[in-house]
């Protein structure tokens, strides 16, 4: 799903227009963002928790020459999923896998 596709069904199940959606979720995400960008975590419970992760300096090999280079470190940003969404996720897993194989055999 696209932005656009999502914020057109978000706007169609909130009964409100596609401009005043696309308002709402570009906020949305600039608050995530900002919130990120300050260092801080955005829960949103049942759904998931992003946060910032920092990768430490390594030593890497370009695959050009395979000379040893070396990466430095960053942050970047990371999402884990709460049990609630996995949960959601391996229920329509379980469901889907068998229509798949009922498919499979028939």
């Amino acid at each position: 799903m696209q932005k656009t596709e999502f914020i057109a069904e978000v706007a169609e199940r909130a009964h409100i227009s596609k401009k005043e959606a696309r308002r709402v979720i570009d906020e949305a995400l600039q608050l995530v963002t900002e919130q990120l960008q300050s260092g801080e975590r955005v829960v949103l419970t049942g759904f998931g928790t992003f946060e910032v992760r920092s990768r430490q300096a390594r030593q890497g090999v370009n695959p050009q020459t395979k000379a040893p280079m070396a990466i430095g470190a960053t942050r970047t940003p990371g999402f884990s999923a709460s049990n609630s969404l996995k949960d959601a996720i391996r229920g329509s897993e379980t469901t889907t896998g068998s229509r798949r194989r009922n498919n499979k055999e028939a």
